[in-house]
């Protein structure tokens, strides 16, 4: 009896997930809408030239705060008047892309008990620094559209890929992030510094 206990208790694995966790957290989040509300934040700093070094401590699930430490560091490649030390914003901006819609995959194909033996995700865009450099304002500064390919291997037929995938593209909060109109609300603090303030002198003397 205490070994059918033991095995009983054992968490289903699959896709190194554990299965039966999500299933107890959506199971949680449908009784009680505030297990699901999560909070998240990410403190940036200067570190010189284009170099940006990013913070991560914590974040909230259903009220409470979860410790974790990380640091995420960008530049720009050189070309560009970078240091090329680290992947620039955008590269981030794709692979935080393309993480967030693979943990998606990744999840539900293990909720569907679906084993996967491959998952990659290749995602590109263009951008004219015409834009980035306010030299047209007709320009976008970003990139207008991005242009992703999910090649993906497991026992599922192609009728229930092209399901779990139309599942992501539902449920991918960056997904969300990028293709919807997220509202900004900015908050811009000055500190007073310690040099002397600059004086604004006119572009030309007569």
């Amino acid at each position: 009896m205490a070994t059918s206990a033991q095995t009983v208790s054992q968490p289903r694995m699959v896709n190194g997930l554990n299965v039966s966790d999500v299933l107890a957290l959506i199971e949680a989040v449908k009784q009680d809408p505030a297990e699901g509300q999560t909070h998240w934040k990410v403190s940036s700093a200067w570190r010189g030239g284009t170099h940006t070094r990013s913070y991560v401590d914590s974040f909230h699930l259903s009220g409470k705060e979860h410790r974790r430490r990380f640091t995420i560091d960008m530049d720009e490649p050189e070309q560009i008047g970078g240091g090329n030390l680290y992947p620039n914003p955008q590269e981030h901006l794709m692979a935080a892309l393309n993480a967030c819609m693979m943990v998606g995959y990744v999840a539900l194909c293990a909720l569907h008990g679906i084993t996967l033996e491959k998952l990659e995700i290749e995602t590109e865009g263009d951008i004219d620094l015409r834009g980035f450099f306010g030299l047209d304002e007709d320009v976008p500064a970003g990139c207008e559209s991005l242009f992703y390919t999910v090649r993906i291997k497991g026992d599922a037929t192609k009728e229930q890929f092209a399901e779990i995938h139309e599942m992501v593209r539902a449920t991918s909060p960056n997904f969300y992030h990028i293709t919807r109109a997220v509202v900004l609300n900015p908050k811009l603090v000055v500190e007073q510094s310690t040099q002397a303030p600059r004086t604004e002198t006119a572009a030309t003397s007569q």
